[in-house]
């Protein structure tokens, strides 16, 4: 349906639950439509008070009002060509509705203080979690702009209602977070019992919790967070000593030692960040102070109190190690086309980048071409997308990497790891 209706230009309004993936939706509408190569705009409308969001869509002139030193062109001007979506469509006030619907109209619009029309060429996505006909019975929204926004209304079903996603989103993301592990059967069905008032936003970070807390490589109901398990049915593990909650992860574990399992948890962290103790504190839900405690209170320090052995690395964890780099990467795609992005972090399987455009630009496999960091030498590699966000980052997962360039890259990453205070074991 996605592909049938991104071949017309008419505007569309997706309703849906929060966290369903309106955006993603609006995102994909707008890559497979013949405005592809044409700017992407988006305004989320409920983020800006009534008087900016009007001097965000139509600009403004100089001199226009208190502080306006120069033209600024509006998001619609930006668009023009391409795609514009308007997130939280429900929030626009009265009067911005109005100008709206006349530019949505075709009518040319003049910039705030300007006395000459601006034409423009843009399509409209609309987005919003509110019952728009309620709003219009309500008076709250106009009518004809309902009608207008919505030439064709696509609905995103929450995720209560379509289970049979529940398995492969769970599994997309769970690689995500940690390629190699995988759920067991039992796992599977307390997430598909579970109702979901948070919908897949909510799944990918249930599965992000659980990720960071699963040993070995299969991913058990004990794993998952209590309220998950007490919300499907299920019995929630009993632990000897209760952990709060700190900030996005549960702990859940057996262990009778409590400073130990503190500890471990402590320890995981880190490893999952590199080593990066602000990071670190900031996944546990401590302040860094209050990290760099812990770690003294557990020997974790030297006694001068310079950062001392952070633990362990094992040949799997130091697969999961990441050290922060920034160097240019070209990537071409299977179509044959060529950009560059900038790398925010380097592991052995792969790079996080920044820069990424149009992440379904970067379906299939991939050609990278970078320096490798200790010679400077250049490397070709494939990959692929791991994960993609809204904000042009995106992960990458090494395939066929060429055995000399991977010994050095390694190498170089070991000396990283023994820098950042860790223990490097090689069975």
């Amino acid at each position: 349906m996605v592909e049938r209706v991104a071949r017309s230009n008419a505007s569309v309004l997706i309703t849906g639950e929060t966290g369903s993936g309106k955006e993603f939706i609006a995102r994909a509408l707008h890559h497979h439509s013949l405005r592809c190569n044409k700017p992407w705009v988006d305004l989320n409308c409920a983020a800006l008070p009534e008087h900016l969001v009007e001097s965000e869509l139509f600009g403004y002139e100089k001199g226009a009002f208190s502080g306006a030193e120069s033209m600024k062109q509006g998001l619609f001007e930006l668009a023009s060509g391409g795609t514009l979506f308007l997130d939280e469509i429900g929030e626009l006030e009265p009067k911005v509705q109005v100008k709206l619907l006349r530019v949505l109209d075709g009518a040319p619009y003049y910039r705030l203080g300007g006395n000459r029309k601006v034409a423009v060429d843009a399509r409209v996505i609309a987005a919003t979690n509110q019952e728009l006909e309620f709003a219009v019975k309500s008076g709250r929204f106009r009518s004809d702009l309902y009608h207008r926004l919505g030439q064709i209304q696509l609905r995103i079903p929450p995720l209560r209602e379509r289970p049979e996603d529940i398995d492969a989103l769970a599994d997309y993301f769970l690689q995500q977070q940690r390629s190699g592990l995988h759920f067991s059967p039992a796992a599977l069905a307390v997430l598909r019992n579970y109702t979901w008032p948070g919908n897949v936003r909510e799944l990918r970070n249930v599965v992000i919790q659980s990720a960071m807390v699963a040993e070995g490589i299969e991913l058990k109901p004990a794993d998952l967070p209590q309220e998950i398990l007490a919300a499907s049915g299920q019995p929630v593990p009993p632990t000897a000593a209760p952990l709060p909650k700190t900030g996005r992860i549960t702990v859940q574990s057996t262990v009778t030692d409590l400073e130990e399992l503190e500890k471990q948890t402590i320890l995981r962290a880190l490893a999952q960040t590199g080593g990066h103790q602000g990071r670190a504190a900031e996944q546990l839900g401590i302040s860094r102070r209050t990290l760099s405690r812990k770690l003294k209170l557990y020997n974790l320090n030297n006694d001068n109190g310079n950062d001392g052995p952070l633990g362990v690395l094992n040949r799997e964890q130091q697969q999961y190690f990441r050290a922060g780099i920034d160097i240019d990467v070209t990537i071409k795609n299977s179509k044959g086309e060529q950009f560059h992005v900038r790398t925010i972090n380097l592991s052995s399987g792969g790079m996080c980048v920044s820069g990424i455009e149009n992440p379904l630009q970067c379906a299939g496999e991939l050609e990278l071409t970078f320096p490798l960091p200790e010679t400077g030498a250049m490397v070709q590699t494939k990959a692929r997308v791991a994960w993609a966000d809204v904000q042009k980052k995106a992960g990458l997962r090494f395939i066929h990497f060429p055995v000399e360039a991977q010994l050095t890259l390694d190498r170089w990453l070991h000396q990283r790891q023994q820098e950042e205070g860790w223990t490097i074991h090689i069975d």
